[in-house]
């Protein structure tokens, strides 16, 4: 039988899934959706404009992020912060991230250096309006150069799996002084890259997310 045709592609429909849980983690993370608020389909498809499927699907992965509570039969609940997954998943996102490093730093070249340069300016402009936002962005900015030099697609897809968990305490380092040392661990892996010193790009890297520690106390 011929290929079904249908007026709406299935990578808008994907498009359309990661937007929504997009902005519901982003809404979580800055505290728009609060610890303990309750989430309910109806209102968040109103407040989004879209269908209640993909605020489902994207509840179930907020779910499996750590950033929502499902009742079976009776509600949803944003989670509070749980010290201990963040601080597990700050372990594994540390290791990662070293890896990353490591695999990168032999393939990275002028322009790769120029984009981590420029994506630590831009952290830096960030933390100093006092944009935790914009910081964050940039943050992601520059380790997504390291992801992606590294030339192993799974490390970003195993990140994608615990990195949602640390937003909220990365938000929070990014809006005090504790997250301008930030700037200066960029600088000094962005050294190591420029001298093709993979262990201490590994090294340093993993020195950056360990940071979060002083952010989560029981």
């Amino acid at each position: 039988m011929p290929v079904p045709q249908t007026d709406t592609p299935v990578i808008a429909r994907s498009s359309l899934r990661e937007t929504t849980y997009a902005r519901l983690r982003d809404a979580i993370v800055d505290g728009t959706l609060t610890p303990g608020e309750r989430l309910r389909d109806t209102e968040l498809a109103e407040w989004l404009g879209v269908s209640r499927t993909p605020i489902r699907e994207a509840l179930l992965e907020l779910q499996r992020a750590g950033l929502v509570i499902a009742r079976a039969g009776r509600d949803t609940l944003v989670s509070p912060l749980n010290v201990e997954a963040t601080r597990q998943a700050a372990e594994v996102a540390s290791a990662l991230h070293a890896l990353a490093a490591r695999l990168a730093v032999p393939r990275l070249d002028t322009v790769a250096l120029e984009r981590l340069q420029a994506a630590n300016d831009a952290f830096a402009s960030g933390l100093d309006a006092n944009d935790a936002d914009a910081a964050l962005v940039a943050d992601d900015a520059f380790h997504r150069v390291l992801l992606d030099a590294s030339g192993n697609d799974v490390l970003a897809q195993q990140l994608d799996h615990v990195t949602p968990l640390l937003r909220r305490v990365e938000r929070l380092r990014f809006s005090t002084l504790a997250g301008r040392e930030s700037v200066a661990q960029h600088r000094q892996i962005i050294a190591d890259c420029a001298a093709g010193d993979a262990d201490a790009a590994a090294r340093h890297s993993a020195a950056n997310w360990h940071t979060l520690d002083i952010h989560l106390t029981d």
